[in-house]
């Protein structure tokens, strides 16, 4: 069993489609684990309100007569924030998609899903930086099973769920040896916030890319006008392209960040007496 301070909750998503902004969850499913050791799941089927792309029907196979019936996102929202409560999220593929789509859904409805103080694990980097493959492959690999009905999202989950604890298994006490040469001494341990660090590119902090780290460990813009910028005295300063970020087709993720960044610059100049 994982070794746990608070819960871990793995989780899917099915979507009409690939965009994270643009389209909408059809399906959810998620898995709890509490560090007492009781396992919880959670299974929805969703009407997104918009039609289901004919590439995404082919991979998860929910047609839109399958949802037409279903609770919209809205109506299951707070029990879905419910089950998640302040648990640490995993997943396959998450951090770039899972989460940043969930975290949209909830800002619909006029919900934050607050990431601060969460930590994440994608299964999905610890298997491409170790052996780089698909979810199908994965399972088969570290579980030395045959995945049926794949792309079902409870499915996905709890086979999600049984490759973390072979990967554990397998790479308890290796080694990791970057494409620089660096070496990380035994990065895949029984433990969420190891785990955690050694999936997350910490260089950015929005699944979108669009704010990093710099050297200085300063969030800086990725993109823009103000590329290499700082996020937090930039928009300080120019409140009309904070407005405009806002305003914009960016990601709920991304305009909690510079709405957070923006308090922190602005409590730092409080602090030292330079605000007006």
């Amino acid at each position: 069993m994982f070794n746990l301070k608070r819960d871990l909750v793995f989780f899917d998503v099915e979507a009409t489609g690939l965009s994270v902004v643009r389209d909408r969850i059809v399906q959810i499913g998620m898995v709890k684990y509490t560090p007492e050791g009781s396992v919880e799941e959670y299974e929805q089927l969703i009407n997104p309100g918009i039609p289901i792309s004919e590439e995404a029907y082919k991979v998860h196979g929910i047609s839109s007569t399958d949802v037409a019936n279903k609770p919209t996102f809205q109506q299951v929202s707070d029990e879905i924030m419910d089950f998640i409560g302040d648990a640490d999220l995993a997943g396959y593929n998450s951090d770039r998609y899972d989460i940043p789509m969930l975290m949209e859904e909830f800002h619909r409805v006029g919900k934050e899903f607050v990431m601060d103080n969460r930590r994440t694990v994608d299964v999905q980097r610890i298997f491409y930086k170790m052996e780089p493959r698909t979810l199908d492959a994965a399972y088969r690999y570290y579980c030395d099973k045959k995945m049926e009905n794949a792309h079902d999202a409870l499915v996905d989950v709890r086979a999600t769920a049984e490759v973390l604890k072979g990967q554990l298994d397998m790479y308890e006490g290796i080694d990791y040896v970057d494409k620089d040469g660096n070496v990380i001494e035994n990065p895949i341990q029984n433990d969420v916030k190891a785990l955690s660090e050694f999936t997350n590119d910490l260089r950015f902090l929005d699944a979108t890319q669009k704010i990093r780290m710099d050297e200085n460990h300063v969030a800086v813009f990725n993109f823009g006008k103000y590329l290499n910028k700082p996020v937090g005295e930039v928009l300080y300063k120019d409140r009309q392209y904070f407005n405009w970020i806002l305003a914009k087709e960016f990601s709920s993720q991304v305009k909690q960040l510079v709405k957070r960044l923006v308090k922190e610059y602005e409590q730092e100049l409080h602090d030292s007496g330079n605000v007006d």
